[in-house]
């Protein structure tokens, strides 16, 4: 797949993931893909358990692509979480073989406040 199809198929996959379709958004994925979140020090092995971990999370979620960036078969997509109106600041970086996923390393930061000590370098994002 080129890197055009692969802008695509993470188009689709964040869509789906924002409409709580789970075989959509889990079609990105080859079936040995591999999940990690190091902050939980989880690891998730196959698009099946993938899918079923995601589908047994009681929260309601919602996913605001901020911008996706990668070339050939490294992509990274940073957004906007939002568990249950708690918006959690992402990145998910993506390993892809033969146009599908073949890793998935995620990362989640909350917002905090800015620091007084640097304000008068600062702007203020929307």
């Amino acid at each position: 797949m080129d890197e055009k199809g692969i802008r695509e198929a993470l188009d689709r996959h964040w869509a789906a993931s924002d409409a709580s379709d789970f075989d959509a958004e889990h079609a990105i994925y080859h079936d040995d893909a591999l999940l990690e979140y190091p902050q939980s020090g989880e690891r998730i092995r196959g698009r099946h358990n993938i899918q079923a971990s995601r589908a047994a999370q009681p929260n309601t979620k919602r996913f605001t692509v901020r911008r996706i960036i990668g070339a050939g078969d490294l992509w990274v997509t940073e957004f906007i979480l939002d568990y249950d109106g708690r918006p959690s600041f992402t990145v998910s970086i993506m390993e892809f073989r033969d146009g599908k996923v073949a890793r998935e390393t995620k990362y989640f930061a909350d917002p905090f406040e800015p620091g007084p000590s640097r304000t008068q370098w600062v702007e203020r994002m929307g």
